[in-house]
């Protein structure tokens, strides 16, 4: 039995020394080094480095852009045909800096949609985010992301989550900038309140 351990342990110790001495990891290391370390067998591209404490601006909600209503029947207004309304109740963002001075923005929402007295009962709900990021009178995003409300047959309440990635601002305005959201696809980008 103390054979046979000692055999376990030459094995081991054996595989070990194959590995280390086929080279380090990214310097033509071996096949199966690679795959134990990066799950593949090449060493993948090095991610550039982010910087964390940049500048990040608090999100707004765009003026009319914090509730989208829906009536049915073109009775707008009117309690008794409303069909859904959908809010927005969180918002949040992130921002990671590039090593060339530019900024990358990441920007979340979520919100509730409620049907109304002429809502029937429940269904999937269409939910259009606009996205403005500028600085004066540049602006480097200014886009409408699609996301889904789903309400469940016998319920009146469902909830949506929009998540945009990959807004870049550039190095020149990474200090001075503002990031404005708000339901619907138009509107001014007039910040109503921050969040």
């Amino acid at each position: 039995m103390g054979l046979g351990r000692k055999a376990s342990v030459g094995a081991v110790a054996l595989a070990m020394a194959a590995l280390g001495g086929c080279g380090a990891p990214g310097e033509g290391g071996s096949t199966l080094g690679n795959m134990v370390l990066f799950a593949g067998t090449t060493v993948p591209e090095p991610l550039p480095p982010t910087i964390e404490d940049v500048y990040c601006p608090p999100v707004s909600v765009i003026e009319g852009g914090s509730a989208l209503q829906a009536y049915t029947g073109g009775r707008v207004g009117d309690a008794s045909g409303l069909r859904s309304q959908i809010s927005l109740s969180q918002m949040a963002r992130e921002c990671a800096g590039r090593p060339d001075g530019s900024t990358v923005v990441k920007i979340g929402a979520q919100g509730r949609a409620l049907l109304g007295a002429g809502g029937g009962s429940g269904g999937r709900f269409d939910v259009p985010l606009r996205i403005i990021v500028k600085s004066g009178s540049s602006v480097f995003a200014d886009r409408v992301v699609r996301g889904t409300a789903t309400i469940p047959a016998g319920d009146t309440l469902g909830t949506f989550t929009i998540i945009e990635d990959g807004i870049v601002v550039p190095a020149a305005s990474a200090h001075d900038f503002t990031i404005d959201i708000g339901l619907g696809s138009a509107g001014s980008a007039r910040p109503a309140r921050r969040g």
